[in-house]
């Protein structure tokens, strides 16, 4: 099928416009846009009279001879003009730059609302180093779009009217030239920033590929290390950033021809415009004072264009980035009402429960059925895939289940307030993620009003003394992003110590000795065990000695392929 260009360059236009559409949307940049407005229709204005002007007073000296005596006005007149245009251009700048910061921080904290909201069973397909791209660098790149492009849009509509009009009182011929000439800038814009937008899409889809694997890679370098796969993982992460590096390239050197391209059709254009009004002045059918205004103000019509042009490529980024988060935003949220019921008692009930991950055939968990009473210690065994943590992610709420019945303290899950449910647990994950923060604030995070004799208790239950006592600040000491000083187990006990100061009724952990050698194990079980007298305990577990605690354990079947 072949396409006309007029119909492909509609196409590529309303695309390019569709990408914005949502950013103008916001009631933020709806704003500054109205004030943008303003403010360009009035340097539209400007730069008018400042041509006049300039025609004016070099007229007035060549042809009448007139001394600085005479034209001091207009020249007090043009500096008044000059300095407001600058004073108008810093205006723009500073309303440009609140606004970026106004919707970055709005972007940012809906997206953070909503990374809380959704929890894992809504992002499968986000990886925690591209959020983090996104979150930072990537909004970040929207600085340009709002101090760069969307003003030029603005001067790129009014200005070049206002120039016609003030032209087509001088010379006609010269207005008309700009009319029929300056819409080739948009038509080549629009051509060339359809393949720059589809470069900027390369380039982001490739930093959120390498941010991803290198965070991977990163939090599993003690395993890979043991393994000696940290050489190859090393080879592929060189890979994925050439990868990167050709896309960023291929972008800047797209970006540089068409800026070559724009430059010179505005080039031909204004040439044009020059050829035709110096014949006419040859010709005497215009005053040399009209044809020294329609040189002057004729490049002001294309400049808003040409500037349009080179700001559009440093927008790619942001408006990916933007685009992206928005897509997250507007994303549907698991089901999952709160506010209706609060449970009371920490009974589980799960019945005939299926769970199939997006984008996967294997169903993680088919047609589990298991009760956990009020007090009772229980463990889920079963070989490494069959669901363990799946569905101790279902009991706290982080995983929606695709079938079955599940009732939490007595309530339906659909009925469930899960905050109020998750007020009577304390949940240790597999990899827990710690704080940059000391010691001490992160065993708060399982109570932020502990008391310090609180968190020194649940710190010596979870086996963590020793790892005080080398530290050099003890409690106080900063562990480091997501505990970097501290080795595999030591996170896990630190997770525990979390679960243990949140002193809940319900504990539910998921393999929380799975890192710790054989007497340290025994330490935290013996802890564990006195812990949990009298508290409902639901465990996943692998080792004997972890499903000792238990009264009883429930073994989940390897999981089959969803039909």
């Amino acid at each position: 099928m072949t396409v006309d260009p007029p119909a492909r360059a509609a196409t590529i236009s309303g695309s390019l416009l569709s990408r914005d559409s949502r950013l103008l949307a916001l009631a933020t940049t709806r704003r500054f846009l109205r004030a943008t407005v303003g403010v360009g229709t009035a340097l539209a204005a400007l730069v008018v009279a400042q041509a006049w002007l300039l025609a004016s007073i070099v007229a007035a000296a060549v042809e009448h001879g007139d001394g600085l005596g005479r034209l001091w006005g207009r020249l007090a007149l043009l500096a008044a003009v000059v300095i407001a245009r600058g004073a108008l251009g810093f205006l723009s700048e500073v309303l440009a730059n609140r606004t970026a910061a106004g919707v970055k921080g709005v972007l940012r904290r809906d997206l953070a609302a909503r990374l809380a909201t959704a929890g894992p069973a809504g992002l499968d397909d986000a990886r925690p180093g591209a959020l983090a791209t996104l979150a930072s660098s990537g909004i970040e790149a929207l600085d340009a779009y709002y101090s760069r492009y969307l003003p030029q849009v603005v001067l790129a509509c009014v200005v070049p009217v206002v120039v016609v009009v003030a032209l087509a009182t001088q010379s006609w011929l010269a207005a008309v030239l700009v009319v029929v000439t300056v819409p080739l800038i948009p038509v080549f814009m629009v051509l060339v920033g359809h393949a720059a937008a589809a470069r900027s899409e390369q380039r982001a889809a490739a930093l959120d590929r390498l941010a991803g694997h290198f965070l991977d890679v990163v939090a599993g370098l003690p395993t890979l290390r043991v393994f000696r796969r940290a050489r190859a993982q090393a080879e592929t992460i060189r890979a994925v950033t050439e990868r990167y590096r050709t896309a960023t390239m291929a972008t800047l050197k797209l970006a540089f021809l068409s800026s070559l391209v724009l430059e010179l059709v505005a080039t031909i254009s204004v040439a044009v415009v020059a050829v035709a009004v110096g014949l006419r002045l040859l010709s005497g059918a215009i005053s040399f004072e009209a044809a020294l205004f329609a040189l002057v103000a004729t490049p002001e019509a294309y400049l808003p264009l040409r500037s349009l042009g080179a700001s559009h490529h440093a927008i790619g980024d942001g408006v990916a980035a933007a685009d992206r988060v928005l897509d997250l935003l507007g994303a549907p949220v698991p089901a999952r009402p709160s506010g209706r019921t609060s449970p009371s008692g920490t009974a589980v009930t799960v019945t005939g429960l299926s769970v199939v991950h997006p984008g996967r055939s294997m169903a993680a968990l088919d047609g589990v059925a298991l009760e956990v009473r009020e007090g009772e210690h229980v463990a889920v065994v079963g070989p490494s895939g069959a669901g363990k943590s799946t569905l101790l992610g279902v009991v706290v709420g982080l995983v929606a289940p695709t079938a079955g019945r599940v009732a939490l303290g007595g309530v339906d899950l659909d009925d469930v307030d899960l905050a109020a449910w998750r007020a009577q647990l304390a949940w240790v994950p597999q990899r827990p993620h710690l704080f940059g923060a000391s010691l001490a604030e992160n065993v708060r995070v399982g109570s932020l009003g502990a008391s310090t004799a609180a968190v020194r208790d649940a710190v010596h239950l979870a086996g963590l003394d020793d790892v005080v006592a080398r530290l050099p600040d003890g409690l106080e000491t900063a562990l480091g992003a997501d505990g970097a000083t501290l080795s595999v187990g030591e996170r896990q006990r630190v997770a525990l110590a979390r679960a243990l100061v949140r002193d809940a009724p319900l504990l539910v952990l998921d393999e929380p000795t799975a890192a710790l050698d054989g007497a340290t194990e025994q330490a935290v079980l013996e802890a564990l065990a006195a812990h949990a007298r009298g508290r409902t305990l639901l465990i996943a577990a692998h080792r004997p000695s972890l499903v000792a605690l238990a009264d009883r354990t429930v073994a989940l079947p390897s999981p089959r392929r969803a039909s």
